[in-house]
C-alpha cells in the first residue's frame, strides 16, 4: 500500500553536489516528471467540487501556522500563510474518484512570484534556505497524515534527508511527514477502494486544516506508531536517527484486524542529540 523513496543507509551522510550538477539533475527530473503526467496511463484527480462536500468526514487534522523556529525570521512564516492560501484554492474540494490519482504539484502548478507566491522557508541539502513558495511542505505533511489514517494508497512520497530542528512538543512520530520540492519530489495518493473521497483544505490565521471526506461511514480505524527509533553516531562524526512507521488497523469494534508496515525514516541530525531545547517543532509544521 506504500512506496516511499528508498535511502541507502550506508551511504547515509553529507552529500555535497556542484550548482551546475544540481542544475542539470532538476532539469532532467523536472522534465520526466511532466512526462510521467502527460504521457503515462495513470489518471489524475482534476475535478474540483468546492460546493457540494461528500457528507462523511473520514478524518480531519490541523497544525499551527505560526510558530517560532531558532534562526528563523518570523515574517517567513506570515509569508507562508500566504503561500498556503494560493495552494489550497488549487486542491481545496477535490474529487478522488476510484482509479485516479491525486498529485499535488500537477494540480497546485509551479509557485512562482507572478502567481502572487513570496519567499517562505524551505529546506536545502539540511540548511535553512528562502525561497519562492516556501512553506508548502506543511500542506503535503497535513495530507500525507491523513491519508495515512484512511484507505486510500500512498504512490509516492519522500522525506528529507536531514532532520534540522530538536524535538519539542512533537505529537506525530519522528519522519510522519512529506517533503515535496516542484515538481519531481511530489506526493501522490490513489483511490484503490470503490468510493469516491474528497480532499477539503483550508486555514486561517492561526491553523492550517484538512479533512478527507467520503459518501460512506468508515469500516476501520488507523492508529500510526513508531518503531525501532534510534540516533547512531556515525564513523565521519556526525549522528543519524532511524525509526520504522507502522499503522494498526482495527474494524468497527475496536478489533485489530492487521498491523502494517508504513515506512522507514533515516536522516542526518542537524544538531546535536538527547540535548534540551526550548523550540517548538514537529515535522508536520515545516
Amino acid at each position: 500500500m506504500f512506496r516511499n523513496k528508498v535511502v541507502n543507509i550506508k551511504h547515509l551522510k553529507p552529500t555535497f553536489r556542484s550548482g551546475i550538477r544540481m542544475i542539470l539533475g532538476k532539469l532532467v527530473f523536472t522534465c520526466l516528471r511532466w512526462c510521467s503526467w502527460y504521457i503515462s496511463d495513470v489518471k489524475y484527480a482534476s475535478h474540483l467540487n468546492n460546493d457540494n462536500k461528500l457528507q462523511v468526514v473520514y478524518v480531519a487534522h490541523n497544525t499551527p501556522v505560526l510558530r517560532e523556529l531558532r534562526g528563523v525570521e518570523m515574517q517567513l512564516q506570515h509569508n507562508k500563510i500566504t503561500n498556503l492560501k494560493l495552494a489550497c484554492a488549487k486542491i481545496n474540494g477535490i474529487m478522488l474518484n476510484p482509479g485516479e490519482t491525486f498529485s499535488l504539484w500537477r494540480l497546485v502548478g509551479k509557485p512562482s512570484k507572478r502567481k502572487g507566491y513570496l519567499e517562505g522557508m524551505v529546506l536545502v541539502n539540511g540548511s535553512i534556505c528562502t525561497g519562492t513558495g516556501g512553506g508548502l511542505c506543511q500542506l503535503s505533511n497535513l495530507i500525507y497524515w491523513m491519508t495515512l489514517h484512511t484507505p486510500l494508497t500512498i504512490t509516492e512520497r519522500w522525506r528529507h534527508n536531514y532532520d534540522v530542528f530538536p524535538d519539542s512538543n512533537r505529537n506525530q512520530p519522528f519522519g510522519s511527514g512529506a517533503t515535496i520540492s516542484y515538481n519531481y519530489i511530489d506526493l501522490q495518493i490513489k483511490n484503490n477502494t470503490q468510493e469516491p473521497f474528497q480532499l477539503m483544505v483550508w486555514l486561517d490565521n492561526t491553523q492550517l486544516s484538512g479533512e478527507w471526506r467520503s459518501s460512506n461511514n468508515p469500516e476501520y480505524s488507523y492508529e500510526i506508531y513508531e518503531s525501532k527509533h534510534s540516533i547512531v553516531h556515525e564513523w565521519w562524526g556526525g549522528y543519524t536517527r532511524h525509526n520504522t512507521l507502522c499503522r494498526r488497523v482495527h474494524n468497527l469494534r475496536i478489533n485489530e484486524v492487521s498491523d502494517e508496515f508504513v515506512t522507514d525514516n533515516h536522516a542526518i541530525m542537524m544538531y546535536e542529540p538527547l540535548l534540551p531545547s526550548p523550540q517548538n517543532n514537529a515535522d508536520e509544521n515545516i
